[in-house]
């Protein structure tokens, strides 16, 4: 069953504050946090909602470095391997199979720019199937969330018509 607009407004609220607790949903939605918990309950059984996790702050953690890289596939017999190995690799936080030049582009975090080199150069260079990469370096980050729009069209058409 897709999720309702009750569903969306907890999901909504979820996004934005994974610790909101089920009383603060409960009256945000005008629903008992019996009702909320198992809305919650089956959004998390159908994958809708995948998991909870905290935000870090690289950067405050020693990883100065972010970076988004192309890479090449020279066959897709490749693929498989390539997805798989790509789990291992910590630095990487995302992986997508994209249309284009590259077959993948990454999101990656480095300690600085040898531990970058030594990323590319030494593992991903290396792995079967690569034969190429495309590096852009991270200098300040604008805009990032981990948000799913949930509004409508009529809503988002409003706040462009808005905008100076």
């Amino acid at each position: 069953m897709p999720p309702d607009p009750i569903d969306y407004r907890i999901i909504e609220l979820l996004q934005r504050d994974a610790r909101t607790t089920q009383v603060q949903i409960a009256s945000a939605v005008g629903l008992s946090q019996p009702s909320v918990a198992d809305r919650i309950r089956k959004l998390e059984e159908s994958g809708v909602v995948r998991g909870y996790v905290a935000l870090v702050d690289a950067r405050r953690l020693g990883k100065d470095i972010r970076a988004f890289i192309g890479v090449r596939i020279s066959h897709p017999r490749h693929h498989d391997a390539f997805a798989r190995r790509i789990q291992t690799i910590p630095e990487v936080l995302e992986c997508h199979r994209v249309a284009g030049l590259d077959s993948y582009l990454l999101k990656v975090v480095a300690k600085d720019t040898g531990a970058l080199d030594d990323l590319i150069s030494e593992t991903l260079r290396r792995l079967a199937g690569v034969t190429r990469t495309h590096t852009t370096i991270v200098l300040s980050t604008v805009k990032e969330t981990t948000e799913v729009p949930l509004q409508a069209e009529e809503p988002l058409r409003r706040r462009k018509e808005a905008e100076p």
